[in-house]
């Protein structure tokens, strides 16, 4: 028979080797210099757009998890306070049917737009972000009640999507799951079914990027690469500004979760710098 002494030992050390409970670090990450960024209970290392003028609706917190509120007045990114440049972000994310969300690094500018003062034209979505750009006409503290807008981050973009109910994901792989939105598609499929829980993470270190969702790693790339320039041609190629955010970018930005008028659930969002001289993880 085991001894209560034994008995009380072995549980002990199961509780040390037992993963951290959501929205907390565990020992060995403490050790290894992550920083949690979101404690399940408050917009800590985020800037909170309900404390904007006037307050944004986009995010909440509801059950240790940040939370994209589909149709807000004002759709928002979640953006962090801090800016960073070499790095390693977890995360872990949930969508709901037909959902669509990702996360940005690297930001390079943040454009606001009320769509009383703008809207599309020519060049569509892309045409509209250069003219509020180049030439503003919208100022978020002077919105009229009724008025709805939109804050849009440029950026590389960690895409999150329902794959199956996306015609862009299904016809463009480099829209699906995974992707560097909109330049370097997925080289798998990791994803579990839509509504439950995935485990990301993502390393940017300098040019050099990965993408890892549930252990796979499903990207591996350059910022710097012909694929990223050829992305950023065919969808901003009219507005050569823009195109050179993406293909001279600064070295460090902010990181966001999107919005992107559907819902999305994040938590377990943890960070750590790494130095020039790290090499890019073989494993997460």
């Amino acid at each position: 028979m085991v001894s209560a002494t034994r008995m009380l030992l072995t549980l002990a050390l199961a509780a040390g080797l037992a993963p951290a409970a959501d929205n907390q670090l565990t020992p060995e990450e403490q050790r290894a210099g992550w920083k949690l960024m979101f404690d399940g209970k408050s917009f800590r290392n985020w800037r909170d757009p309900a404390k904007l003028t006037p307050p944004g609706d986009s995010w909440v917190i509801e059950g240790g998890c940040l939370r994209a509120r589909p149709a807000p007045r004002i759709r928002e990114d979640l953006f962090s306070e801090e800016s960073f440049g070499d790095f390693e972000f977890k995360f872990d994310w949930r969508l709901p049917p037909g959902g669509n969300s990702g996360v940005k690094y690297r930001i390079q500018r943040i454009v606001f737009m009320d769509f009383t003062k703008v809207q599309l034209g020519e060049g569509g979505w892309e045409g509209q972000v250069f003219r509020e750009l180049t030439s503003p006409k919208s100022v978020r503290s002077k919105m009229a009640p009724e008025a709805t807008a939109n804050e849009f981050a440029l950026g590389f973009e960690f895409q999150l999507v329902d794959d199956e109910r996306d015609p862009g994901a299904r016809s463009d792989p480099r829209t699906a799951t995974g992707a560097l939105y909109s330049m370097i598609a997925p080289r798998a499929h990791a994803a579990r079914p839509i509504g439950e829980w995935n485990q990301s993470l993502f390393v940017v270190q300098g040019e050099r990027i990965e993408h890892w969702i549930n252990g796979v790693k499903v990207l591996e790339g350059s910022l710097n690469s012909e694929d990223v320039r050829a992305g950023a041609q065919q969808r901003w190629g009219r507005y050569p500004i823009l195109v050179e955010m993406f293909t001279k970018p600064k070295p460090a930005g902010f990181v966001c979760l999107q919005h992107h008028t559907t819902g999305a659930w994040f938590r377990n969002l943890k960070i750590r710098r790494i130095g020039s001289g790290r090499s890019v993880r073989n494993a997460p």
